[in-house]
Parts: structure tokens; sequence; C-alpha cells
């Protein structure tokens, strides 16, 4: 007969084996505690872990949330989850699950900046998209002085991007782009970075149309030389808090040193981000002797040499505007 002391022995390996195999099937065993279907999980920048695992159990990831957190404090780098979207595998046991989430890449989000847009659209854009709030990613790349450089294009973004992850991000596709080549053409003709970028700028607000943007840099460029104030109405619309309108005589006196009516020469810098094809224009203007252009009314501009030939083109400019 087992003496009491083996009956003991016996007794206690039972429970340590009953025990470790339920640790293993609640460890291990697939689907016990999480949904049959997929599941989604969005997870922002700087949720604990806790929270992480109560929205799983709020989205019906998880039955209870007890598994998870006992896992949690057997495995403490399970709790580094980075944020982002995740489209949840159905029938995972729970310790894949935290490993799911633990390993996964971040969920990325294709975006489109389109040309010709000041920090504020882009921060909205962005804002829409990723998991950053406008107001920080306008607030900060306008600290950074970073109008201009948020370069036009369509990325992968991370969902879960930081503001200064995002910028920097589109800070690099601009220097990518503005090569030591371009540079050097840039150079050759005075144009910094900084005047080249803002006289590309204005080419972009005042021309969607990528054939006429050589012949508004030949404008602009020629202005400059004869020492005219530019006169740019994009610029007037820069200096004028609130979103886009009309303009008004009233606004050309506008105090601003973007008012490019009242000042000669440049304005301190970018009106907004331009594309490739607004700076290559800059650096490779038509060849003219234009002075002036307005708007057709029929989405291109007239352009003239002379003032009055520029007074003839205003007239039909409105006479076509009447018309419509």
């Amino acid at each position: 007969m087992p003496s009491p002391s083996n009956l003991r022995s016996h007794l206690l390996r039972t429970v340590i084996l009953i025990l470790a195999a339920a640790a293993g099937v609640i460890l291990f065993l697939p689907g016990l505690n999480t949904a049959p279907e997929s599941t989604r999980l969005q997870i922002h920048r700087g949720t604990p872990f806790s929270t992480i695992v109560r929205d799983l159990e709020t989205n019906g990831a998880i039955t209870v949330r007890w598994p998870l957190k006992v896992i949690g404090r057997l495995v403490p780098s399970l709790h580094n989850i980075k944020p982002g979207r995740y489209l949840i595998p159905p029938g995972l046991s729970n310790i894949g699950l935290l490993q799911y989430l633990h390993r996964h890449d971040q969920d990325e989000v294709r975006v489109t900046i389109p040309e010709g847009l000041d920090i504020s659209a882009t921060a909205a854009i962005i804002s829409r998209h990723l998991d950053i709030d406008s107001t920080s990613f306008a607030c900060e790349a306008t600290k950074r002085k970073l109008e201009g450089y948020l370069f036009p294009g369509t990325y992968n973004f991370p969902w879960a991007s930081t503001p200064g992850e995002a910028q920097e991000f589109l800070l690099r596709q601009f220097h990518r782009f503005f090569s030591d080549s371009l540079r050097s053409v840039a150079e050759g003709k005075g144009l910094d970075e900084n005047a080249l970028l803002t006289l590309a700028s204005i080419v972009e607000a005042e021309t969607p149309l990528d054939e006429e943007k050589p012949l508004v840099a030949s404008v602009y460029l020629n202005r400059l030389r004869k020492n005219m104030p530019l006169q740019a109405d994009p610029t007037i619309q820069y200096a004028i808090p609130g979103p886009r309108r009309r303009l008004y005589y009233k606004d050309l006196r506008t105090d601003s040193p973007y008012n490019t009516y009242l000042h000669r020469g440049l304005p301190p810098g970018p009106i907004c981000s331009p594309g490739a094809q607004s700076i290559l224009a800059v650096l490779n203007p038509a060849e003219t002797s234009y002075l002036y252009f307005v708007a057709t009314g029929k989405g291109g501009h007239n352009f003239s040499t002379t003032l009055s030939a520029h007074n003839r083109n205003i007239r039909r400019y409105r006479a076509n505007r009447d018309r419509r």
C-alpha cells in the first residue's frame, strides 16, 4: 500500500499536470476565446494594453479578457503592440492573437496629395486618411516652415504615422525630386531653393494646365527682371485669412508681405506646395516677352506684352463671363 507521502506526491504531480494541461489549452487552443470570423481593430497611438484587451472584447474578437491579461503578465513583451488598423484572422489561440498583434506590420493607406495645396489643406487630407489630427499636423508643419515642401503625389503611409513622420516622408519626396542637377539649374538662374519654390507655388496656383505653366513662369520672371510688381492674385488669397473667396479691389491693399501688389519681388516664401511640372516650368520657362495674362473664362489664359493688349483681354474675359 502506498505511503501517505507517496500519495501526496502523486496527487501533486496530477494537479500540476492538470494545471499545465489547462494552461496549455488556455494558451494554445485555437478558437477557445476568439471569434470564428475575422474582426477589425483600431489601435491609436499611446493606447495602453488594458484598453486594447477591452477593445478586443468590445468588438467581439474575444469572449473574455482575463486570459489575455494573464498572458500579458506572464509575457510582458506582448504589451508592445504597434498602433494601427488590424484585420484579425478567425480562430486564433489566445497567445496567437497577442503574437499576431505584436508582430503584425502596420496597415498602410494610399493617399493622394494634389498639387497646389497649402499646409492647412494638406493637413485636412492627411487627417481624413491617417490617425493624425489636422490641427496638430498643420501647427507642426507651420512651425517647421514646411509650406511648399509637402511634395504632391500619391503615396502609401502607415495609418498610424505621426505628424512628423508624414511630414518627413513628403519632405524626402521633394528632395528626391529636386536632384543635384536641378539644383544646379536653379543656381544658374540665381534662384535658391526658397525662391524657386515660391515662384513655382505662384505658377501652380495660377494654372492647373501643365502646357501653360512655362508661359506663366515666363511672365513672372520677365516682371522680376524689369522690377515690376508680380501682382499675383494667389498671393493675396494666401494673405487673407479663411477659405478662398472672390477677391475685391480693397483686398489688393491687404497689409501683408505676401501682397505682391504692394511689394516688389517675391513674397517671403511659398504659398502652396507646387508639383513637379510647376517647378520645372520655372527652371525651363518659355522664351517670351509676356508681362500680363488673364483668364479666358474657358479654362485657360490669354497672354500679352503690353498693358493695352492686356486690357483688351480683360474686356474679352468679362464678355465671356457675362454670357454664361
